[in-house]
């Protein structure tokens, strides 16, 4: 996929003209354009385009809500009954960027939000979405459907489906057998710990393109066959730490196999409806009907924000415990002997979990992230969550994500009590 970048040249908001869904009560806002509309194709209503369009700039909004649509998915409907969040006027939020003190509307004039909404426990205090884009979107998740999965393999753990996650991943997925992958323990994977070499870093021939091409573009006749090509180990499993997608991947292959179903049915039946989601969501399918469980989940604004509050409440949603709560401690916790995934360790600022970001500091708080500047942030403390979709026009770059931890950061500070 090639990738088209443009100069940050922030285009002036004077044509945008934010619309409040209940004028004088408190409810989501609506713009219809956002920084550098222009280059994100807001004079041709923002297409959506084709997949092989889906990552020009002029698509990539589009394309980052209707993703569900333009490749075959698997539906993951919404709950029987639907469970709603109260509303609280807007707080005044502000928050320091570099020399500059910036309001949270500054934060959105400067980047290329397509939603943001911020929420403490059961309350969204502010939520936003520009570019023509609505609270009945689904925006595309990119890598923050990892954590997921990573969740669901928790569940099938407690119902004793993965007996243990130092299984190796031969005993759920027998067409690995022989592979370094298959001889490598799931909490490996869970840690992106495998020691197997991938290459990710989107520059159109790298590994990750090499998977993304053979699960969406080519006839998938068998996913264990497209992951067991990466088969070069670099180190020994559980020792050091390296962002590969292909392993979520194979875990998805493992939860296929344990559940004996599909993985969207599964978060469905587990999750997704029990803690009252009020759409549809998709997750995205290869060519065998496998949902591509590195990525390619698609969900709407609030909906995302009830799986944060799922995540920030430890799990329990309404009293009912959904997500083993020891699961969850372990999945955003370093293990003593862990210390190559720890903040600063693992990466120059976050540590990595299970499938989960680790943010460094005294307080247990942890992020979802996805490239393009996907990114759920949870505090379990004081139960603020802030969900965040964007259309970034690199998929990653250095410091991308500064700017939305200092929102972040100040969130915490104005509103965590």
């Amino acid at each position: 996929m090639s990738i088209i970048f443009v100069s940050a040249v922030w285009s002036p908001l004077a044509c945008a003209q934010d619309v409040r869904s209940s004028p004088g009560e408190p409810g989501p806002v609506f713009s219809d354009s956002g920084p550098d509309a222009d280059i994100y194709g807001a004079a041709e209503g923002y297409p959506v385009g084709v997949r092989g369009t889906a990552t020009q700039l002029d698509k990539l909004v589009g394309v980052y809500s209707h993703f569900g649509e333009i490749y075959p998915s698997r539906k993951i409907g919404r709950a029987a009954a639907p469970w709603q969040f109260k509303r609280a006027p807007e707080p005044s939020i502000t928050y320091s960027f570099g020399a500059e003190r910036l309001s949270i509307a500054d934060y959105l004039k400067r980047n290329p939000v397509t939603g943001l909404l911020i929420a403490r426990d059961d309350t969204i205090l502010y939520e936003h979405y520009q570019y023509s884009r609505t609270d009945h979107d689904r925006f595309l998740s990119q890598s923050m459907a990892k954590t997921l999965v990573a969740m669901l393999v928790g569940i099938a753990v407690s119902e004793g489906r993965i007996k243990s996650i130092d299984d190796l991943v031969s005993t759920y997925v027998p067409g690995l057998a022989g592979t370094e992958y298959g001889n490598t323990s799931i909490r490996a994977l869970l840690n992106m710990s495998s020691g197997v070499e991938f290459s990710e870093v989107y520059d159109g021939h790298d590994d990750i393109a090499r998977l993304g091409r053979a699960l969406f573009v080519e006839e998938t006749k068998d996913p264990a066959a497209v992951v067991a090509q990466f088969n070069t180990r670099t180190a020994p499993p559980g020792t050091r730490w390296h962002y590969a997608s292909v392993e979520t991947e194979i875990l998805g292959l493992v939860l296929r196999s344990a559940t004996g179903t599909p993985v969207a049915d599964y978060l469905h039946d587990r999750i997704w409806d029990a803690i009252g989601t009020e759409a549809d969501a998709s997750w995205a399918i290869d060519g065998s009907g496998q949902e591509i469980t590195f990525c390619c989940f698609n969900a709407t604004l609030r909906d995302y924000a009830r799986l944060a509050r799922l995540l920030a409440n430890g799990g329990v949603w309404e009293g009912r415990q959904l997500i083993p709560r020891q699961w969850l401690l372990d999945a955003t916790t370093v293990r003593p002997g862990d210390g190559h995934l720890a903040p600063r360790v693992a990466t120059p600022y976050f540590g990595y979990g299970y499938q989960v970001w680790l943010l460094p500091g005294e307080e247990r708080r942890f992020a979802l992230l996805g490239i393009r500047g996907q990114v759920i942030l949870v505090d379990p403390a004081t139960k603020l969550v802030m969900v965040h979709t964007a259309v970034r026009p690199k998929p990653s770059e250095p410091g991308a994500l500064r700017e939305p931890l200092a929102l972040w950061s100040a969130v915490l500070q104005q509103l965590g009590h």
